[in-house]
């Protein structure tokens, strides 16, 4: 590299740029690793420095160059730049490569209000040395170049914009595990910390990113997502609008139900007021959603959820597509139309669907989730009630707008809330279940391109969690009408409740297994996709 460069040092005074130490930092980082070189990394970041460059700089042009060499012919120069990320990061939190004790980085981000004191109420100082000795700082470099930028980006506490952080993964991890079973009895809790700390940090457990970022810090953050029914009142929808914001200013998703709020045109108070219906207020719950960032970690996110019945059904379709006028769309959130069988029923007997504003029917709403018998009893005597305000329309139709919107827009999503009932933990009619997925276990691995460059063997939690949407992801997919496997953008991804029912598939002749839910489907050779409960011996999976 040339040497004819002045660097800026980081308390500010100047000095030659020395190539030695570039080349020392660059074998240590390619160190047993096969199909990378030091020369190709120096000349692709020697054409790009410059005079009174930083070290801060000159260092994260080494980790952009070797990332710059991550291809499908040289996928291992992931691990080049990673470990480049670690050693920058290791001199950022400690000075040098070589950590402090665990004690003193827990006292020194207490005092800098970035982790929560009670760590040092609940634990004595020989309990947290005894967690010292079991950290394992050599998992750090286990990490691929997309997951150190993860760690970077958003999981580690630090002043977010500042490049100022205050930990490592390793630390990270442990914190977690400390505050998660600080209150467990004195005498059982370490070796519960342990166990948990070697689940996280060596990927059996895959946490949600909000968990990952807060759980540790003063805003103690335990949960990753928040559920939020809007009520058909006002008071209930400025709640809920203030509720989105508070836990999306504490890291939280947001699953906010709306179905129950009356159509436009429908009567208020006897008649003195009519309704404006549900899209001036979606605008509401988009700007509560988009007021402030997901405690810098991401920006608010949140997925609206209405019955496919719903008499606006016509407007809340279209919202997330690109034509119209903006008063007539609301595109920064995402949309789950829910369904059941009777609505199938109508499309297959060649049916129509009536739509309806629940403040019109009484019940229906509660009943589309608690009870599918009581639910079809009162939508059939409603269609036949002549003084009710109601849509009629073709289900095929209405089934092809969906497939339409779902299709141009990615992130218009289908919940079939009668099979998330019938099979989820709780009563239906007692606490159903009103948002829900189904989904392949967060082990699975899969072959991606993120952001233009590939990934190999990237677990699906890490796809859920820490890549998409924030980034371009692709994954290598089975195209059945062009009968090859290519890569293909994906459009949505979610995490399996904790209590699903899964089951593995073995193929008996290569011996590769996955693990879903029963109901995930799996392309079959002789009968094309078939949900995992309804395979048998006979089926002949496609496996690359």
């Amino acid at each position: 590299m040339n040497n004819e460069y002045t660097v800026l040092k980081r308390d500010g005074h100047a000095e030659m740029f020395d190539a030695e130490k570039i080349h020392n930092v660059l074998f240590w980082a390619c160190e047993n690793i096969d199909g990378v070189s030091v020369s190709e990394i120096e000349m692709k970041a020697n054409v790009q420095l410059y005079n009174e460059i930083s070290t801060d700089n000159v260092h994260e042009l080494l980790i952009k160059s070797t990332a710059d060499l991550i291809n499908e012919e040289t996928p291992n120069y992931q691990f080049v730049a990673a470990r480049l990320i670690n050693y920058k990061l290791r001199k950022n939190v400690y000075g040098g490569f070589d950590r402090e004790s665990f004690l003193s980085i827990i006292k020194k981000n207490i005092n800098s209000k970035v982790y929560n004191e009670d760590i040092l109420t609940q634990y004595t100082e020989v309990e947290i040395a005894e967690l010292d000795e079991y950290i394992k700082d050599d998992r750090d470099f286990t990490f691929t170049y997309a997951a150190m930028e993860q760690w970077r980006e958003k999981y580690l506490v630090q002043l977010r914009g500042k490049s100022v952080y205050f930990e490592t993964p390793q630390i990270a991890y442990m914190m977690i595990a400390a505050t998660l079973f600080q209150s467990y009895p004195a005498s059982t809790r370490m070796r519960y910390v342990k166990k948990y700390y070697d689940a996280i940090s060596q990927f059996y457990i895959s946490l949600p990113t909000p968990i990952m970022a807060g759980l540790r810090t003063p805003t103690k953050q335990f949960s990753s997502c928040v559920l939020i029914e809007a009520g058909d009142s006002l008071d209930s929808i400025n709640a809920s609008a203030s509720s989105i914001v508070n836990y999306i200013s504490r890291k939280a998703g947001i699953g906010l139900g709306v179905g129950a709020i009356r159509a436009q045109g429908s009567t208020i108070r006897n008649g003195d007021v009519v309704h404006t219906g549900l899209i001036p207020f979606i605008k509401y719950f988009q700007a509560a959603v988009k007021s402030c960032s997901q405690g810098g970690v991401r920006g608010g996110a949140a997925t609206l959820h209405y019955p496919l019945w719903h008499r606006e059904f016509e407007n809340l379709i279209v919202l997330k597509n690109n034509k119209g006028t903006e008063e007539t769309r609301v595109r920064q959130l995402d949309y789950s139309v829910q369904l059941n069988k009777l609505m199938y029923e109508r499309l297959l007997s060649g049916g129509d669907i009536t739509f309806f504003s629940p403040a019109d029917v009484p019940g229906l709403y509660d009943a589309f989730f608690a009870d599918q018998d009581e639910f079809k009893t009162l939508y059939e005597k409603y269609e036949k009630t002549k003084s009710i305000e109601k849509i009629t329309r073709s289900a095929l139709d209405v089934f092809s707008d969906l497939i339409r919107e779902r299709k141009e827009t990615g992130r218009i999503y289908i919940q079939h809330v009668d099979h998330v009932n019938d099979h989820g933990s709780f009563i239906p009619s007692v606490a159903p279940i009103r948002m829900s997925n189904l989904c392949l276990a967060g082990d699975t691995k899969i072959d991606a391109i993120v952001d233009g460059q590939p990934i190999f063997g990237l677990r699906m939690d890490e796809l859920n969690d820490s890549l998409w949407p924030s980034a371009s992801v692709k994954v290598l997919s089975y195209d059945i009408d062009k009968n090859v496997t290519e890569y293909k953008k994906v459009t949505n991804s979610a995490l399996m409740k904790r209590d699903a029912k899964v089951m593995k598939i073995t193929d008996d002749v290569t011996g590769k297994s996955i693990t879903c839910t029963e109901y995930h489907k799996v392309y079959t050779q002789n009968r094309g996709y078939v949900e995992a409960r309804y395979l048998t011996e006979d089926d002949i999976l496609k496996v690359s």
